[in-house]
């Protein structure tokens, strides 16, 4: 084999054939679903809404707790006007979901992160990835990885969204003066809502995907056919 060809072989040779295969075409699937969790939840900013209502003088105003990822509530303060003083209280939400919702988004973007690895692999350097054992088993093995850390994550930022909800909400956040306050709208969570279903829809993607690798590894062999009996003279 001359140089020339020596350096096709070693070199990057893209080849789309391993999208056509489930391999290659669920690890793109992967590679989109992680952009989804992570910057559902990643980007994400709202507000919550209650009114107080002064008695006897008709005055009305509006109070918009700010909250965010990655959820530690009470890095905001907020203002709840006074009606029978001229200083305000100055409060917080209440309730830190930082470790879930930045254990979440890690996973996340380490999994997106991967799969475009992998993907180049697979495209780019696939006599790379088939000619030894090693590549199929690495790749089974952190592919199984992730797939459980999809459902820890995943799980725990469920949890997570749910505890978010009940701290902003307004019927809760009203208790702390009820005499005066009112709930108003709702926080819009459906964008936190979403990024947990992507989060379990990886999960499937990544455990499905670990069949398809099993396949390529030497663990995976077709049965040796039995001879039916001994050959003849």
């Amino acid at each position: 084999m001359d140089s020339t060809q020596q350096k096709n072989v070693a070199g990057f040779s893209l080849d789309l054939g391993p999208l056509k295969e489930p391999i290659g075409f669920i690890r793109l699937l992967e590679w989109f679903f992680a952009i989804f969790a992570f910057a559902t939840t990643g980007g994400y900013s709202g507000t919550t809404h209650f009114k107080v209502k002064c008695p006897g003088t008709g005055v009305e105003n509006d109070v918009n707790p700010v909250f965010g990822y990655p959820f530690r509530l009470p890095s905001k303060p907020y203002v709840i006007p006074s009606c029978n003083s001229t200083a305000n209280n100055q409060t917080y939400l209440q309730g830190d979901f930082s470790s879930s919702a930045e254990f979440f988004v890690c996973v996340g973007v380490f999994a997106f992160l991967y799969c475009t690895a992998t993907l180049v692999l697979y495209l780019g350097f696939q006599y790379m990835y088939r000619q030894t054992t090693r590549g199929p088993i690495l790749d089974l093995v952190v592919t199984a990885a992730f797939a459980f850390l999809w459902l820890v994550s995943s799980s725990a930022w469920g949890k997570g969204l749910t505890d978010v909800k009940w701290a902003t909400n307004p019927d809760n956040l009203v208790l702390q003066c009820t005499s005066v306050c009112e709930p108003g709208e709702f926080p819009s969570l459906g964008r936190l809502n979403a990024s947990v279903i992507f989060g379990f829809l990886n999960l499937l993607l990544w455990a499905g995907n670990c069949w398809f690798i099993y396949k390529e590894t030497p663990f995976h062999k077709d049965p040796i056919p039995v001879e039916g009996g001994p050959a003849g003279p």
